[in-house]
């Protein structure tokens, strides 16, 4: 399991931790943002793949902002399987 944080832009949330299993989503929490919608789709979007998250949430904006939650969710599973593809480990804070 690959374990990966993400930190958003143009949003109300400001991170997104998530799990890779192969290219395999699991276990995606957003801090901050209006919960109850983020909850809501992070169940959705469980179990699906890379390919599968970013062909539905790509590209969705809110309001005038150039993103959205679930983009920065789509973004941040690519990032997440590429950065397991090459090796990369993020650095844990205490």
């Amino acid at each position: 399991m690959y374990h990966y944080n993400y930190v958003t832009e143009h949003t109300c949330s400001q991170l997104i931790s998530l799990d890779l299993d192969g290219d395999v989503v699991k276990n995606i929490s957003f801090m901050g943002g209006c919960n109850g919608n983020l909850q809501g789709i992070s169940k959705l979007v469980e179990g699906m793949t890379v390919d599968k998250i970013e062909e539905k949430l790509q590209g969705i904006k809110c309001g005038r902002k150039p993103t959205s939650c679930p983009d920065q969710l789509a973004k941040a599973v690519r990032k997440a399987y590429e950065a397991q593809k090459n090796g990369e480990v993020q650095e844990v804070e205490d």
